[in-house]
């Protein structure tokens, strides 16, 4: 029987996120293999991806912020915001000139923090059932609205001028449902030359490192993580007893125990380790939001 976990694939490009979870699947030999979270063929980086019965905690992990390093090309822009659509309109070589360092300060602090943002036409994002990339590929006109995100740090590491193009290595934290891609667009709209993504690496999901990650070569030899390891790292853990984990496998409430939460939820650990699922407050008691198998470790 496979064992169940949570692990952390570090994707080359090229991939689909569809192709790793393919190979995944090959190499232990189970069809129950999910991921929270896509990444572009071009981008590469962490992709956190659930086996067996540890698909159940991928819904926790969705919707963690994340970090990116990413090469913004100012001086062109593209149809997709990236370097695989074909450029749309070039900025002369004087409107390059005049920008300066300072301008792009201003550019890129006006769009961290709280902001508005218009995702990319050819993001997965559904329009009436059916991913937007796949209605811009299909010649349709598509209009996505604007969605409220959080950019908490959005910063220049490196930078380097050509004859006509400016590129900046940055580093964005960004709630998730950002796209950088955007702000890649947005950037060289606010200053008038374009702007598009020539790289984007994803280094960190929530508390999930790409350092941690395996390569794509590696997943016959690989060590998921536990889901009560994994579920303790996303989540508040609740130590709960034998006759509590019990309680909680058949439905029972905790009875004004819910002060032993910090939060909304957490993940109920027993004796053994053993993930037992993940609980929330209900009015002054403890419920199961979401149990586990009695086998998972």
């Amino acid at each position: 029987m496979v064992a169940p976990g949570i692990l952390l694939v570090d994707k080359p490009g090229g991939l689909t996120s569809h192709d790793v979870v393919a190979r995944t699947r090959r190499a232990f030999g189970t069809r129950k293999v999910g991921h929270a979270g896509t990444l572009d063929p071009m981008a590469t980086g962490l992709l956190v991806l659930g086996i067996e019965g540890a698909t159940r905690l991928l819904t926790y992990v969705v919707g963690a912020d994340k970090t990116y390093l990413a090469t913004i090309r100012l001086g062109e822009a593209t149809t997709t915001d990236d370097a695989e659509g074909e450029v749309v309109a070039r900025a002369e070589a004087e409107k390059m000139d005049a920008v300066t360092t300072a301008q792009v300060g201003e550019g890129i602090a006006a769009l961290t923090g709280d902001i508005t943002q218009v995702p990319s036409s050819v993001s997965a994002i559904k329009v009436d059932g059916r991913r937007a990339y796949d209605r811009v590929r299909a010649g349709e006109e598509v209009e996505l609205s604007a969605r409220a995100v959080t950019v908490p740090r959005f910063e220049v590491l490196a930078e380097r001028r050509t004859a006509d193009a400016l590129d900046l290595d940055v580093i964005v934290d960004c709630s998730s449902g950002t796209y950088v891609r955007a702000l890649a667009r947005d950037l060289g709209a606010s200053l008038g030359v374009g702007g598009h993504l020539t790289a984007l690496r994803r280094t960190r999901v929530g508390p999930f490192d790409v350092a941690d990650a395996v390569g794509i070569d590696a997943l016959d030899d690989a060590q998921p993580l536990g889901p009560g390891a994994a579920a303790s790292q996303v989540l508040q853990r609740l130590d709960v007893t034998a006759e509590e984990a019990r309680d909680l496998r058949h439905g029972k409430r905790l009875v004004d125990q819910a002060e032993r939460l910090g939060g909304a939820q957490a993940a109920a650990i027993d004796p053994d380790g053993a993930l037992i699922g993940i609980v929330e407050r209900r009015a002054r008691d403890i419920k199961s939001a979401m149990n586990m198998p009695e086998e998972i470790r």
